[in-house]
């Protein structure tokens, strides 16, 4: 069983930043791929980042390229985004996921496993 835990997640002002932190226990494994996805109210679940095992591959959602960065420490087994010039369009859940095959998609179902997710608010 894998376990992930979000946290970092909170109420900021339209320019201002986050630092979301995801953890990964249970299972060990190695050469996975991970990602984060965000939920808004009433909309569906939407891909943001993903990362590749080593960390030299990454991909971003046009909305928030630029933006975010995503990184990852394998020894530590955590995985980052942090979000700089959010807007209020930003605001919403955050999911982080893990994908067994090792090669990062922007689907959901491309991932096996998911946090329960952590509340971003940004206010205009």
């Amino acid at each position: 069983q894998v376990r992930l835990a979000e946290s970092g997640g909170g109420s900021v002002q339209a320019g201002g930043s986050l630092r979301l932190s995801c953890t990964r226990s249970g299972r060990t494994f190695s050469n996975y791929g991970m990602a984060w996805f965000r939920q808004a109210p009433g909309k569906e679940r939407e891909f943001v980042s993903a990362i590749s095992w080593s960390g030299g591959f990454t991909l971003y959602a046009d909305s928030v390229k630029g933006r975010f960065i995503i990184s990852r420490d394998n020894a530590k087994n955590t995985l980052a985004l942090q979000m700089n010039s959010l807007k209020p369009d930003d605001t919403a859940v955050y999911y982080c996921a893990v994908d067994l095959s090792g090669i990062p998609g922007t689907q959901r179902y491309d991932y096996e496993y998911w946090g329960q997710g952590t509340q971003v608010t940004v206010a205009s």
